[in-house]
């Protein structure tokens, strides 16, 4: 039987590997769907490890399967791969080499830790009750996403996958920390475009003209109310409107303007009444500005959220790698969205967060550019990932 205590302890053993691994992968950064160098190096590394890989899945995507002893179902380990179209200004060593792009997001350390919960495994392969698969996945910052495409292609199919895990690195929690929540911890995040068509004329005769812009200033107010007065106040939503675009020149009526934006919510009904109420709201500002108001609304994430059952061995078998006071209850979900939440639909599924800040550091957002972790989070990352793994094929 494989024990969380020594996984825990082989991985603080691969901890140079791992920084290796995880300062390679920095250095080269590479955009969505275009991981072609990324896959390669991954796929290089689960062979050596003798996995049964693919490549090439949904674009870039690689999957590695790790047999067990046992023929059940398996469980998936999930990391993403593609980098922020981003300058990086962290002054490291290792910094990016590729100018404007940059390892923003933590995505280098996932496949790090992934790929060093697929070293520990399989050195005790046989001890293994089932297979584990390693799915390393494209396009997660490029919304309608990677997932969709992997499991498209079966990912979850062969062989069969019972349950699933992913993280996400944070500099707002110590290293040998964890945070997770059970039932919906991330947003959905849906786009949309609205597109305003009024008529010109000069603006000393506002009358001969419908007025695209004075359209589009209602259009953005009244959209507000959805949140403040059409959805139940205790159910967390967003509706933002990003840019606005319109208008040729100061002495013209607007004849067009284009509006953009997101919506977050934390469950699908909320998620639809916000679309079903854009429409409602925009066909009633066309209505009383004369003009004709089109929206294009791209459905993008789902929501994320963790099964209760895995959340509670998550828990177990987390307390264990690094004591129960180090599990932290996430009070809140965040309204910010990840396609992981796909396979969420798929299988239970856990997705949670890695403390990862760096003593005596300003912490900085995902997406900043100066991002960076503290690599003593690796090894943990590594080892809890291997021992979540053993744990759900055993006892899930």
């Amino acid at each position: 039987m494989v024990s969380a205590g020594d996984l825990r302890a082989a991985a603080e053993a691969l901890k140079p590997q791992l920084v290796a691994w995880r300062r390679r992968l920095h250095q080269y950064p590479e955009l969505s769907f275009e991981e072609r160098e990324t896959s390669a190096l991954v796929a290089g590394v689960l062979r050596e490890l003798g996995l049964q890989v693919r490549s090439g899945i949904g674009g870039t995507g690689v999957v590695g399967v790790l047999a067990g002893a046992g023929e059940g179902p398996g469980v998936a380990l999930r990391a993403d791969m593609d980098a922020l179209p981003l300058q990086e200004d962290t002054g490291e060593e290792f910094a990016s080499r590729y100018p404007g792009r940059m390892h923003g997001c933590g995505h280098d350390a996932h496949m790090t830790m992934v790929l060093g919960a697929a070293a520990l495994l399989a050195e005790r392969r046989r001890e293994l009750p089932g297979p584990v698969v390693f799915i390393f996945q494209p396009g997660e910052e490029l919304p309608p996403g990677g997932a969709s495409r992997m499991l498209a292609a079966g990912v979850l199919d062969d062989p069969p996958v019972k349950a699933a895990f992913g993280l996400h690195v944070t500099a707002y929690l110590p290293v040998g920390t964890v945070g997770v929540r059970s039932g919906a911890i991330m947003a959905s995040a849906d786009n949309f475009t609205i597109k305003i068509k009024g008529r010109t004329s000069h603006g000393a005769s506002p009358h001969l003209g419908a007025d695209a812009i004075v359209a589009a200033a209602q259009a953005v107010l009244a959209l507000q109310t959805i949140i403040s007065r059409h959805l139940d106040p205790v159910q967390p939503a967003v509706l933002t409107v990003g840019t606005i675009k319109g208008g040729e020149k100061e002495n013209i009526v607007a004849g067009e303007v284009t509006l953009t934006g997101t919506t977050r919510a934390l469950n699908n009904v909320m998620r639809q009444q916000l679309e079903k109420d854009m429409r409602q709201v925009l066909a009633g500002v066309a209505a009383a500005s004369g003009t004709e108001i089109d929206l294009d609304y791209l459905w993008g994430y789902p929501p994320l959220v963790n099964n209760a059952g895995l959340t509670e061995l998550f828990r177990r078998v987390a307390g264990k790698i690094l004591g129960p006071d180090k599990v932290l209850e996430l009070a809140n979900p965040s309204m910010g969205a990840e396609d992981f939440a796909r396979y969420a639909e798929k299988v239970p599924a856990v997705y949670f967060n890695l403390g990862a800040a760096i003593p005596g550091a300003e912490p900085h957002p995902w997406h900043h550019p100066r991002f960076n972790i503290n690599e003593d989070c690796l090894p943990i990352g590594a080892g809890l990932l291997a021992a979540l793994a053993v744990r759900t094929l055993e006892d899930f």
